[in-house]
């Protein structure tokens, strides 16, 4: 079970939800259930425009999901990682701290999201 905070000034204060991990919801499919305003275009990966930053909660270590494809590209493509850190996430199997909102599937960690 993971706990999902939201924090951006978008909100007017952040907001924790409790979601099932392992249900096969994306970050950005949470957010949209519950009207949390995080930004995004195609829904699919390709823009961008949901990039949050994921910030790892609890004295759990993080779980290194691994990056998608398409992920890889946009995050470095806009600059959120450059290619020497991806290679290292990948070496050592990190969590990156920046993510896609819909490409992101929830895990059971306690998180924050930067939006």
């Amino acid at each position: 079970m993971a706990n999902v905070t939201f924090s951006s000034p978008a909100i007017p204060k952040d907001v924790t939800l409790y979601a099932v991990a392992g249900d096969r919801q994306t970050i950005l499919g949470l957010a949209l259930q519950h009207h949390i305003p995080v930004h995004c275009e195609c829904q699919n990966g390709e823009c961008g425009s949901c990039a949050i930053q994921v910030i790892q909660l609890g004295n759990k270590p993080p779980l290194a999901a691994h990056l998608t494809e398409k992920e890889k590209t946009v995050l470095v493509l806009t600059g959120k990682l450059k290619k020497q850190e991806l290679a290292e996430i990948e070496i050592k199997d990190l969590a990156p701290g920046w993510r896609l909102a819909c490409q992101y599937m929830l895990l059971d960690e306690d998180i924050m999201v930067k939006f």
